[in-house]
């Protein structure tokens, strides 16, 4: 049980640490490519190799009913058609640091649900270390809220609730009712991903894309999202939905790393502070549980 804790807990910081580079893919990517389209072209990219991968395998034959298919369409629009679409959406109307500073309180709703549906509740030292993760993410920003972009602030609260559910529902349908991650990721990415397609490709013109852009796309596609969807799926089997949650928050450090290797952005004592704070906070809550199973 140790063992495979602490392999979900690795396979899950990989994600994180993909998921961040993401951030620095996408900014070079935006300066060719609509958002909408790119991130609907990256998601459809993943779900041609998951959801083939997962028929071949034999997955489809394990859901028998329609309530399982509805279940995992479900899923599809919470976590990739509103989660994802609405984080670009709400990326066009805030700066991207406002952006990710509300998508830091996350781990609040996951906690919520987490209590509610799955039953599982965090100790008062892991409570401790969500404030402690929430007080670095609000000194690392300053606040950057002040902002009269109501509109925004609405769409990335949507988009932050969105993806708790995804995570919450996840966990419930791997744990409860034992489908596995491959499941659980390639069909619900198949279905999402065909709706945000329709959307991007009715709203936005797709413009000629660069062999960089495709470059990116292939690399989001395969890797950040194929790939990495399935680590932390596999991960959410193992570990509770609030703590794989708290990780996420962890993308807070590592974006700041690579915006400041890559572009040239400041890191101030503040923000190393704050992230220290991200960092202590983060590992209280993994740490308990791991000497439990230990």
């Amino acid at each position: 049980m140790l063992k495979e804790r602490r392999m979900a807990l690795i396979g899950a910081c990989i994600v994180t640490f993909l998921w961040s580079s993401s951030y620095i893919l996408v900014k070079i990517g935006l300066t060719e490519i609509s958002p909408l389209t790119l991130v609907a072209i990256r998601y459809i990219t993943a779900s041609a190799i998951l959801v083939p991968t997962a028929i071949m395998k034999g997955k489809a034959s394990k859901i028998k009913d329609a309530k399982t298919i509805l279940k995992l369409v479900f899923l599809g629009v919470s976590g990739i058609t509103i989660a994802q679409g609405l984080q670009c959406l709400g990326l066009f109307y805030l700066p991207a640091v406002s952006v990710t500073f509300i998508l830091n309180f996350t781990p609040i709703i996951v906690l919520g649900l987490g209590t509610i549906i799955l039953k599982e509740r965090p100790t008062p030292i892991q409570i401790g270390g969500l404030g402690l993760v929430l007080i670095g993410a609000y000194f690392f920003f300053n606040a950057p809220l002040s902002t009269n972009n109501t509109a925004g602030v609405i769409i990335t609260l949507i988009s932050g609730i969105a993806w708790a559910i995804y995570l919450a529902s996840s966990r419930l349908l791997l744990s409860k009712e034992d489908l596995n991650p491959l499941t659980v990721t390639a069909f619900p990415m198949g279905f999402g991903a065909s709706l945000l397609a329709i959307t991007a490709f009715s709203i936005e013109q797709v413009s000629k894309i660069s062999i960089q852009g495709w470059s990116i796309i292939l690399w989001l596609g395969l890797v950040n999202t194929a790939l990495a969807f399935f680590i932390w799926n596999y991960a959410l089997q193992k570990i509770e939905a609030f703590e794989i949650s708290i990780l996420q928050n962890t993308m807070l450090i590592q974006i700041a790393l690579l915006s400041w290797f890559f572009l040239n952005e400041q890191l101030s004592t503040v923000k190393l502070i704050s992230m220290a704070l991200v960092f202590i906070g983060v590992l209280l809550v993994q740490l308990i549980n791991l000497r439990i199973a230990s």
